[in-house]
């Protein structure tokens, strides 16, 4: 029968179950693509074998490739079964960190669910019971590879496989030798006392790796924490309450101290920026406040791929005017009340309504919102914060020359925004 065939892989479905904040199951689609090479290039051909053939493949070694290194390994198609299995057709998947490095005849290649790309490949086989085929997997790793999976094989009795996982179908799960660098983006405003103010804050993905849903608990998320002299009004969907490790009540709850927002699909590019924007009412006697948000986990975790934990905190600064502070203009005071200092708690790392840090506190009972941009993978994505809140200069009480005549201080109360600040 002469040597056997040859065969490269590519792409997939998968179900995994991820603890979520409910620790529920979920379903998710991961990429993946692979080039199958057969002798002889025979097209890709659906097969109906009869009952008695038992088709089992064997498993891969793990790996841990670096990008731009090549995965090369054997395949073993054995058939355990009583009957001949008169062809095989042989599926591969892969996440969308991998491809295959060239296409090869006799596959047929398609792109997925969630940027999977798939081949199938017939292989012009008869496999006698008790008899073996081997095929060859490859697959590169690419630049922005990291958490990945394989998806190969075929059906119990040659035909292309369906979804789920047996002795005829694998998956193999890889992280690749690289990382992933989540970035905390705060926001530096200004408000009026008894006013409300929004704050727009962002989880950012600096790479070199994407990240994609896993089966551990380092689903991404950014940590957020109240000012302190502020309640949370309007609440982003995708930001629920956190209580002393996960979130303990759905997302959008206005009134709560501390909150962790997520993508809904635990995904991150290289690149991407999630927006998240909250409104907060401020204290009627509130002074210049300042918090904490964080690039964290889902549970507070820090997650293993990123190595980079500098630039994972960031801050929202609230500045707010008081009545006794004297216009800049005339005796070089300040109009913002102070940068540096002046917070009246729920600073870095606190929760925002006075010791409560685990975010139990209850506040109002304001509507809840959604995120800036109101898109389903956590607000807005974009590279930069957009602008948020109200601009202007409420009017002077009393005209300046009035005021001047009487020897009296020109008080102004601003209210402007700042760009967004990151950790540095």
């Amino acid at each position: 029968m002469g040597e056997p065939p040859v065969i490269v892989l590519s792409v997939f479905d998968e179900e995994i179950h991820v603890r979520q904040p409910m620790r529920s199951s979920i379903r998710a689609s991961a990429a993946f693509v692979a080039a199958v090479a057969i002798a002889g290039g025979v097209a890709p051909a659906a097969h109906a074998n009869g009952d008695g053939a038992d088709l089992v493949v064997s498993a891969l070694p793990a790996a841990a490739p670096k990008p731009g290194e090549v995965y090369d390994q054997d395949v073993v198609v054995t058939n355990k079964g009583t009957a001949a299995a008169d062809g095989v057709s042989f599926r591969v998947r892969l996440t969308r960190g991998l491809d295959f490095p060239e296409p090869v005849a006799g596959c047929t290649y398609s792109t997925v669910a969630d940027q999977v790309r798939q081949a199938v490949c017939a292989l012009d086989e008869v496999v006698e019971p008790g008899a073996s085929i081997k095929t060859a997997v490859r697959f590169k790793a690419l630049p922005k590879a990291l958490m990945e999976a394989v998806e190969y094989g075929t059906g119990r009795s040659g035909e292309t496989p369906g979804e789920g996982f047996g002795d005829s179908y694998r998956r193999l799960a890889l992280t690749a030798d690289s990382s992933a660098d989540l970035v905390a983006v705060g926001d530096d405003t200004e408000a009026l006392a008894g006013d409300a103010q929004s704050v727009t804050v962002a989880l950012r993905n600096d790479g070199p790796g994407w990240i994609r849903n896993q089966e551990s608990d380092d689903q991404p998320a950014l940590m957020v924490h109240i000012p302190a002299g502020t309640e949370a009004t309007k609440v982003p969907e995708e930001c629920a309450p956190f209580g002393i490790d996960g979130p303990n009540a759905p997302g959008g709850t206005p009134g709560r101290a501390v909150y962790v927002c997520t993508p809904a699909d635990h995904t991150i590019e290289v690149g991407q920026s999630l927006q998240y924007t909250f409104m907060l009412k401020i204290d009627a006697d509130a002074k210049t406040t300042s918090s904490e948000v964080k690039a964290t986990s889902v549970y507070d975790i820090h997650p293993a791929f990123d190595k980079n934990p500098a630039d994972d905190k960031a801050r929202i600064h609230i500045a707010i005017p008081t009545d006794n502070e004297e216009d800049p203009t005339t005796s070089g005071g300040s109009t913002g009340g102070s940068r540096d200092g002046g917070s009246t708690g729920g600073g870095s790392g606190s929760g925002g309504h006075g010791n409560d840090p685990q975010g139990q506190a209850a506040g109002g009972t304001g509507a809840s919102g959604t995120s800036a941009g109101g898109t389903s993978s956590g607000g807005s994505v974009t590279g930069s914060l957009a602008s948020t809140g109200s601009d202007g200069i409420p009017a002077a009480a009393g005209a300046a020359g009035a005021a001047a005549g009487l020897g009296g201080l020109l008080v102004l109360a601003a209210r402007r925004r700042r760009g967004g600040t990151r950790a540095s």
